[in-house]
């Protein structure tokens, strides 16, 4: 580097030093180096210091989680919006409620991992998911069936499924006659599918984990284990295809229910909801007016904008922030919203 060169980069440096910024140096093994990349955005400016504090108490959770025990997993989807992150928050929302609820209700399932995950912990003596997408609900019918025949079908059919490209597409391009069959189908497209979306015109996989292709997020051994390990929990799950705001109407009287209700995130004119879910379109008024008015406790998750916490406020509900990672290794801000 010639002297002029450093000489501006020395000016540079005394500049960045009299805004609070300074120069670090630190460690970062490989495989943790795409981590670094995505943070690096909001090490320089102090407004992200909230969003970085919740944040690094979130990784501590998660790190003292799974440093005891990574704990078993009960979901068989790679859901787009999936909350899995928000797991240790919501047990901890749970196990703060004066009694044990009655009922764990939620409306937009989806891949569900929140009531699985209650039912397989007994955290409330009922569960109830509601989903009104087609595919998706064929998978929890099947599985939360009292036909052991279909599951055992279901089973058998991913156990045996070669994967390659002409496979899969002969797959998706069926019109399933059964029930069991466009679960199949559903589960196919779901670990097939970048990011798992399961819309009309959803890409395949092509790279995949480590160059794997298709074959990088099919798990055959692993689903046919989650989906047995669901069926010995079933008599604390009930699944319904309904409408949301009718199923929280439903049990609105029940003043020991809790509500976990995530639903697409379309509010303030966003689009990533109508690009991840066919059925996306949401009365959000609608919904914070029929969850401000049930006996019991709710929490609800929604992106952070004007519009969201406006309906928050005009609804007496808590609002709280919590920060994530994105499959795009984004950092970003949620609400998680409460009606205590």
């Amino acid at each position: 580097m010639g002297a002029t060169a450093l000489e501006r980069q020395q000016r540079r440096l005394r500049r960045l030093q009299e805004t609070g910024v300074g120069r670090a140096t630190v460690f970062v093994h490989d495989e943790c180096k795409f981590a670094l990349d995505a943070l690096r955005p909001y090490l320089v400016e102090a407004r992200h210091v909230n969003l970085l504090q919740s944040f690094v108490a979130y990784v501590d959770r998660e790190a003292a989680r799974t440093g005891k025990d990574n704990g078993p997993q009960h979901g068989v989807f790679r859901y787009p919006g999936g909350k899995s992150w928000l797991i240790p928050e919501i047990k901890n929302w749970i196990v703060s409620s004066p009694r044990k609820p009655s009922l764990f209700v939620e409306p937009f399932a989806g891949g569900a991992i929140a009531g699985l995950t209650v039912a397989a912990e007994a955290l409330s003596s009922r569960v109830f998911l509601s989903e009104i997408d087609d595919d998706v609900a064929a998978v929890w019918k099947t599985i939360f069936s009292e036909r052991n025949a279909d599951v055992e079908w279901l089973c058998g059919r991913i156990q045996a499924f070669a994967v390659d490209s002409k496979a899969v597409n002969d797959v998706l391009r069926i019109k399933p006659q059964t029930m069991r069959g466009r679960a199949f189908k559903a589960i196919v497209r779901n670990r097939m599918s970048r990011g798992g979306l399961m819309t009309d015109g959803a890409g395949l996989l092509k790279r995949g984990e480590n160059g794997n292709g298709l074959a990088s997020r099919w798990y055959p051994e692993t689903l046919v284990a989650r989906i047995r390990a669901l069926r010995e929990i079933r008599h604390r799950v009930t699944f319904e295809q309904s409408d949301a705001l009718e199923v929280i109407s439903r049990f609105a009287a029940d003043p020991d229910a809790l509500y976990f209700i995530d639903p697409p995130y379309t509010a303030g004119g966003n689009h990533a909801g109508r690009r991840l879910y066919t059925h996306s379109e949401v009365d959000h008024e609608a919904l914070f007016s029929q969850t401000a008015s049930v006996a019991g406790r709710a929490l609800m998750t929604y992106h952070d904008v004007p519009e969201v916490r406006s309906l928050a406020e005009r609804h007496g509900f808590e609002v709280r922030e919590v920060s994530m990672m994105t499959t795009h290794h984004k950092l970003q801000s949620e609400l998680l919203i409460l009606k205590l």
